[in-house]
């Protein structure tokens, strides 16, 4: 008999920065003189096609920012959070891997590419998530919190536990993914089945 696995948990997400590290409103210009930023608390900023390679974030929060089409080569994101922040077209498949780990609510992630990434128990709450891409990503335990996955492509995903409860819009082939213990409301099932063509009535 195997023993039973708890579903992986991603890190608690950062709710603690000292006064100094509270900072609004900068553009990438702030970000010249540093190459590291832990306990940051970044809020209302503008970081749309900032070159962030290399860089590493570490207990970090992201509130109401803009990172649209952001450069992430060898970007290190060490239990990072993102709170109502536009994401469009990131490519968090170059970020570093080691310690890899994120946090998102409320935040527009459409073209947002995850192929390849370990980030198993990552949340996602109220995410735009359309066209996202999730190829050979592990997201065992993941949750899908009320996100949008319209056109997200998942192709040999880890899903094993992952929550879609209250997802819309996805359709995965449980052929060519991992879907072990996965959960789904009834009309979700739907996004599992179409391939099948089958009448739920």
């Amino acid at each position: 008999m195997k023993p039973h696995r708890k579903p992986p948990v991603a890190a608690r997400k950062p709710d603690f920065f000292p006064a100094e590290n509270v900072v609004t409103g900068w553009d990438a210009r702030h970000l010249a003189d540093h190459t590291e930023f832990d306990d940051y608390h970044f809020r209302n900023c503008d970081f749309s096609g900032a070159d962030l390679s290399k860089l590493r974030f570490a207990s970090c929060l992201f509130e109401r920012c803009n990172l649209s089409s952001a450069r992430l080569a060898g970007t290190a994101l060490q239990n990072v959070a993102f709170a109502e922040c536009k994401l469009l077209g990131l490519q968090f498949t170059a970020c570093r891997d080691l310690l890899f780990g994120v946090h998102f609510d409320q935040c527009q992630l459409r073209y947002a590419s995850f192929a390849g990434r370990q980030m198993p128990g990552t949340p996602f709450r109220g995410c735009g998530l359309d066209e996202a891409d999730f190829a050979d990503a592990d997201l065992s335990g993941a949750v899908f919190q009320d996100c949008s996955l319209a056109g997200a492509v998942f192709q040999k995903t880890q899903l094993g536990g992952a929550d879609f409860r209250t997802a819309t819009g996805f359709s995965i082939d449980p052929e060519r993914n991992q879907l072990r213990q996965a959960r789904f409301s009834l009309p979700g099932l739907l996004g599992v089945v179409a391939k099948y063509e089958l009448l739920v009535e």
